[in-house]
């Protein structure tokens, strides 16, 4: 890989080096490294681009890194990744996609991912998503998770975007089980005039199964945020959905949290806070000798990774 490459695999995978283990990497619609293990099959889809991941029963510990790098513009990539997690597993997926765009064009990328997770295994799912480059060129990304949870299962989503990313909108799809538990993070940061739409879709299907949603979003400048949520409560469950909120300057976040208790047993939540810096945060950090600027810059990032 080139210099752009290593620097955005780095941003989304925390990668230093292409790592051991099950690997899937592409670069402009290309595979860069594809590794199976023993354990952890990857497999090209014969119909369209995109791979089949299979775990292994009773696999723990282990970890899956699937990547995707865009830098060149007026690309249009889309990619279909699916995940069959056998029982009793406990892994870790990383994902993500960076796109590096130096010219007048716009460069998207969409990943389709669906997950298929057996009885009581638990999958942890990062994924991070960042723009750059000093094209006037679009940097965009769609991504769509699909997420089914057998009975007993768990899964932690964590997904960041907090850099260069022109427009994005993120669409989440998931039905649980009994006893299935699906916890969401979210951190989200716009700029200049991007814009960003995130939407969450949970049917609790099964007795004792629960989702817990969290969105932390900055806006500034002109830019605008649209937050949707609809969790169905289908059986004794619980759901909470949590979306918080600071904009700066002209910019505008939008969040319309819905709950649906088909089950007169189902328990949900939602909450939604969208404000300003409070004045009292930034003078105190004034005082201490900073400027507007950067006590904004601490506040948001201790917001955001908070």
């Amino acid at each position: 890989m080139n210099k752009i490459e290593q620097v955005l695999l780095e941003k989304i995978s925390s990668l230093h080096k292409i790592p051991a283990g099950a690997v899937n990497i592409r670069s402009n619609g290309e595979v860069v490294k594809r590794t199976s293990t023993s354990e952890i099959e990857i497999v090209p889809k014969k119909d369209k681009s995109g791979i089949d991941v299979f775990v292994k029963p009773n696999v723990v510990g282990k970890s899956v890194h699937i990547p995707v790098l865009v830098t060149v513009g007026g690309f249009d990539d889309v990619v279909y990744n699916d995940f069959y997690i056998a029982e009793n597993c406990d892994i870790t997926i990383v994902a993500g996609c960076g796109i590096h765009n130096s010219t007048c064009n716009t460069s998207t990328h969409n990943g389709i991912h669906c997950f298929h997770i057996s009885k009581n295994s638990k999958v942890k799912y990062f994924e991070s998503h960042v723009g750059e480059g000093e094209g006037s060129g679009g940097k965009v990304l769609n991504p769509i998770t699909k997420i089914y949870m057998e009975n007993g299962s768990q899964m932690l989503m964590e997904t960041i975007q907090i850099e260069g990313v022109s427009s994005t909108i993120r669409k989440t799809f998931a039905s649980l089980k009994d006893n299935a538990k699906l916890s969401i993070s979210e951190k989200l940061l716009t700029t200049d005039f991007q814009t960003a739409k995130t939407q969450f879709d949970v049917n609790l299907l099964g007795e004792n199964s629960s989702v817990e949603v969290k969105s932390r979003s900055v806006a500034k400048n002109y830019s605008m945020q649209e937050f949707k949520s609809n969790i169905v409560g289908k059986n004794q469950c619980f759901g909470h959905v949590e979306c918080d909120g600071i904009v700066l300057d002209e910019a505008r976040i939008i969040s319309t949290p819905k709950i649906d208790a088909v089950d007169n047993n189902a328990s949900l939540i939602h909450e939604a806070a969208i404000g300003k810096i409070a004045g009292e945060e930034l003078t105190k950090l004034m005082t201490l000798g900073l400027t507007k600027q950067q006590a904004e810059e601490m506040i948001i990032q201790g917001f955001l990774m908070g």
